[in-house]
């Protein structure tokens, strides 16, 4: 194209004379609505997998309860025909039902939330020591003491940190002191029903002569321990919570690589070659009740609001030593 052909750029004023002037100042500015402010929302990302499995059961657990309700009321209906206190009798019995139905379900949400209350405390703890803001830590500390109030066995911990916390200038010393006063006499506790859970798969499996049934009871052990850790650190297991836990226990025991239990783990805690000298059903009751251990210091690392830093983490084999006192012979 040649210079003579090329067009020079123009203004195009069409319609700017209506425009109104603009704000000599901030007090002139006009006012700006809200909802035209406001930035469009961002469509919600649905999991392929997640969501449609939910959905499944969301759809199946209403469809079930559909049937029992009819169910219930075809019952009451066929009751009432036939004579009047009968069925009388069935509408409180099923009211009855629904109430008991529905505590369960809250209490069920309510154990839930305090596990998942339990697991932002940790994350948060790990992040203020990351970050050492006195603040951050200071929030912290505030969440554990109102989450073990009314604990007696808390009373003298409770008021050792009362005591020493404003003497504290950084976070991650406010969380050590935190770990140490509080922490203490709850892992004592925690320890103590891991040594009972080992003990007692201990001598299921050396007693129980059937193998499924051992497993069962060591089963059942394990899981009443679990609960029994959780509720040393605040948090109230129902059935879903239960179920929880035993996820995150066995997926803490995946990661840290910490399935395969032998005499390599044993030997220390009895001395090397002591589990030959054993018989047979013993040496598995020792093996079962170094497994249960193990799982009860996940369990302990899953159900502790504040990760290990002070205090050490406990040890499979001197949890296992101090679990089968008694059971283990002199000679």
């Amino acid at each position: 194209m040649s210079d003579s052909t090329r067009r020079e750029p123009k203004l195009i004023v069409d319609g700017l004379e209506n425009l109104p002037a603009a704000p000599s100042g901030p007090d002139e500015a006009p006012e700006i609505d809200a909802e035209e402010a406001a930035p469009p929302a961002s469509t919600p990302r649905i999991r392929a997998g997640g969501g449609l499995t939910g959905l499944f059961w969301a759809a199946l657990a209403g469809l079930v309860s559909m049937a029992l309700g009819l169910w219930a009321f075809e019952v009451v209906e066929a009751l009432i025909l036939r004579n009047v206190w009968l069925g009388r009798i069935a509408l409180a019995l099923a009211l009855l039902s629904a109430a008991a139905l529905i505590l369960i379900a809250l209490r069920e949400i309510a154990g839930l939330a305090r596990l998942h209350r339990i697991d932002g405390l940790r994350a948060a703890a790990i992040r203020a020591r990351a970050t050492r803001e006195r603040a951050a830590a200071s929030k912290i500390v505030d969440a554990l003491d109102a989450l073990y109030r009314g604990r007696s066995e808390l009373t003298a911990a409770h008021a050792e940190l009362t005591e020493k916390r404003g003497d504290v200038m950084d976070g991650d010393a406010l969380l050590d002191l935190a770990e140490r006063t509080l922490m203490t006499p709850l892992d004592r506790e925690a320890e103590a029903a891991v040594r009972r859970g080992a003990r007692d798969v201990a001598a299921a499996t050396a007693i129980i002569p059937l193998p499924a049934l051992d497993v069962l009871a060591a089963l059942a052990v394990n899981l009443r321990m679990i609960r029994a850790i959780a509720a040393v650190y605040g948090g109230r297991a129902g059935w879903l919570g239960s179920w929880r836990l035993l996820r995150a226990v066995a997926a803490h025991l995946i990661t840290a690589g910490a399935i395969a239990v032998g005499e390599d783990m044993i030997g220390p805690a009895f001395g090397g070659g002591a589990l030959a000298k054993l018989s047979r059903r013993f040496g598995e009751g020792v093996a079962n009740g170094a497994l249960t251990a193990r799982v009860g210091v996940a369990a302990i690392d899953v159900c502790r609001p504040l990760p290990h830093h002070v205090r050490a983490r406990p040890g499979v084999s001197t949890l296992l030593g101090g679990a089968l006192k008694g059971l283990w012979p002199s000679k």
